[in-house]
């Protein structure tokens, strides 16, 4: 039976292996890699070679590296206006451990600074995309949470680093989950509005044989955790979750239940103190014995309105499987109708610049591979606009990641290149 927890506690114990279920998954592996550093603090940048897109004015459509030959994935995270980016991989082709880099920009996307390696004495990353290396941001101050290679080669503990100088230098922190010799993943990690970090992960700390979702917050930029507590004991296994703040300091997490295996809606009113379950976001009912490796996207939509949630949540369910929006005006007590993206999509994630324009982007599965698409709507998600291309199928480009700035929106993702390594691609648009 699952047993939510209302307050703070301290049960977690030593961690064991899980094994990975037979899915659904869309197996595409990411790379990032950077030709060259510019001699001043600006990222290099080149112009794709091939493109789908038709660039409208104002909008810029680029890839770069990050001087890492083999990227297994990345974060992307907005504060005061800044884009802070995050990414892991193999700095040659013969290395076993993974380099975490970090890089800003501060005009929406447009250019970037040069990168910063993370983890230069910290644990390598275990990461791969659906289980992402992890990034939030107050001020100056930054924490990144990553899995790290524990007792077995695809499985170990959660590693924390955080930097009080914008991310120029990088100290370890203290394990959110605290049993290091267990395994945490599917992590994602937010500020709220009072520089607080709030973290959740899958973990199976008590070997119970299936996964829960578990939560931790540091009030002092990421040096030290909170007794991590249990949202959720019983949740599926491999696919990722998602933290949302609103603009009064509330919480909300998205990530899929078991049974059904739904998307559901867990909710703090206090800044992670105390937890309830708040709905289902897309009631599709669907039983299925297996994990999708598919979670959802969460946003509010702007200081503008303080209850409005957008979210996309993809569900497997027969004759309905896909990818929909729903909204809500009650801060997640209830939800719109869902109402379907793409035609075969997936992989979703979407972003608000305020209460009216919203953007939904997604992988849209054709013949020949994963393709990328995106939409636009000015009424808060009521009408959308016709789906816009942004990758064709051949670059296996796939699960893509978009913000809203004052600039813009900016969309990205990794994709192939001709050397068959993967790098970032981005697209800023109004």
């Amino acid at each position: 039976m699952k047993q939510w927890m209302y307050a703070m506690t301290n049960d977690m114990q030593s961690g064991r292996k899980y094994g990975l279920i037979v899915s659904l998954k869309l197996v595409c592996q990411i790379s990032l890699m950077i030709s060259s550093f510019s001699p001043g603090p600006v990222l290099s940048t080149e112009a794709p070679e091939n493109t789908a897109l038709d660039p409208a004015n104002n909008a810029v459509y680029a890839k770069s590296t990050l001087g890492l030959y083999d990227i297994s994935s990345f974060d992307v995270y907005v504060d005061q206006e800044i884009i802070h980016l995050i990414a892991s991989g193999k700095r040659a082709a013969h290395n076993k451990h993974d380099s975490i880099r970090y890089t800003r920009s501060e005009d929406g996307g447009r250019q970037w600074k040069s990168p910063v390696t993370v983890n230069e004495s910290l644990p390598a990353a275990l990461a791969s995309r659906g289980n992402d290396v992890q990034l939030a941001a107050d001020g100056s101050h930054l924490v990144s949470l990553w899995q790290t290679e524990g007792e077995f080669p695809t499985m170990g503990p959660m590693v924390s680093a955080y930097s009080a100088d914008a991310g120029q230098t990088w100290k370890r922190g203290a394990n959110p989950a605290i049993d290091n010799d267990g395994s945490q993943a599917h992590i994602d990690l937010v500020a709220d509005w009072k520089g607080n970090f709030h973290a959740v992960w899958l973990a199976d700390p008590n070997e119970n044989g299936y996964q829960g979702l578990h939560y931790a917050r540091s009030i002092d930029q990421g040096k030290q955790w909170s007794q991590p507590v249990t949202l959720d004991d019983s949740t599926c296994s491999c696919c990722w979750n998602t933290v949302a703040v609103s603009p009064d300091n509330k919480l909300a997490v998205l990530y899929r239940n078991t049974a059904p295996r739904d998307m559901s809606l867990a909710q703090s009113l206090d800044a992670g103190l105390t937890w309830r379950h708040a709905s289902t976001v897309g009631d599709f009912q669907w039983k299925f014995e297996g994990c999708p490796h598919v979670g959802g996207a969460l946003k509010y939509a702007g200081t503008d309105n303080i209850a409005q949630l957008h979210s996309v949540v993809w569900t497997g369910i027969e004759d309905k499987s896909g990818l929909y929006h729903l909204s809500s005006n009650d801060n997640g007590q209830t939800w719109s109708i869902p109402r379907k993206l793409g035609s075969m999509a997936m992989h979703g994630d979407i972003a608000a610049r305020n209460r009216n324009a919203v953007a939904a982007i997604w992988n849209e599965m054709e013949p020949d591979g994963a393709s990328i698409f995106y939409t636009k709507s000015e009424d808060g998600g009521t009408t959308w606009s016709a789906p816009k291309r942004l990758t064709e199928a051949k670059y296996s480009a796939t699960q893509p990641k978009l913000v809203a700035t004052k600039h813009g929106f900016l969309a990205l993702w990794t994709e192939k290149n001709n050397q068959h390594s993967s790098e970032l691609a981005w697209y800023v648009f109004e």
